[in-house]
C-alpha cells in the first residue's frame, strides 16, 4: 500500500488514528489562508483532522490526480452552503509512505473566505 492509498483510506474512513499514522513527525502543513507552513505532526493532524470536518462532508470528490514516485497532487471539489469549492491538495509522501508535506490551495476567493471562517471555528472547538 502506497501513502497515497492511506490518504484515500483515511479519507473513506475518517480514522483519526490512521491519520495521524500517516503523518511524518516533522510534517508540514501549509493552508490557503495561514501565511507561514505549519510544522511538526500535532499541528498537522489537527488543521488536516480540522479540515476534514469542514470539506470532507458527502459532496466531498476528487476530481483528478496527478502523481510522480514520491507525491501527488490531487483536485478536489465541494459545495458548502451554496458555494463551489475546487481546489488542490499536494502531498509529498517519505520513502515509508509518511506524508512529508501538505498544502492546500483552494478557489474561488469567496470560498477561500468561508473556509478561513469554518476553520477558525473548528480549530477553535478542537481546542475546547
Amino acid at each position: 500500500m502506497t501513502g497515497l492509498d492511506s490518504w484515500y483510506g483515511y479519507m473513506k474512513s475518517h480514522d483519526r488514528a490512521a491519520l495521524w499514522d500517516l503523518l511524518h513527525p516533522d510534517a508540514v502543513f501549509e493552508s490557503p489562508v495561514v501565511h507561514s507552513p505549519q510544522r511538526g505532526r500535532d499541528i498537522t493532524f489537527k488543521y488536516l483532522a480540522s479540515a476534514e470536518k469542514v470539506l470532507g462532508g458527502p459532496g466531498f470528490t476528487y476530481v483528478g490526480e496527478w502523481k510522480s514516485e514520491r507525491g501527488a497532487v490531487l483536485e478536489f471539489k465541494t459545495i458548502i452552503d451554496g458555494i463551489e469549492i475546487n481546489g488542490v491538495d499536494i502531498i509529498s509522501f517519505d520513502a515509508e509512505g509518511r506524508i512529508t508535506h501538505f498544502k492546500v490551495m483552494v478557489r474561488p476567493l469567496k470560498a477561500i473566505n468561508m473556509l478561513h471562517r469554518l476553520m477558525a471555528e473548528q480549530l477553535a472547538a478542537a481546542q475546547s
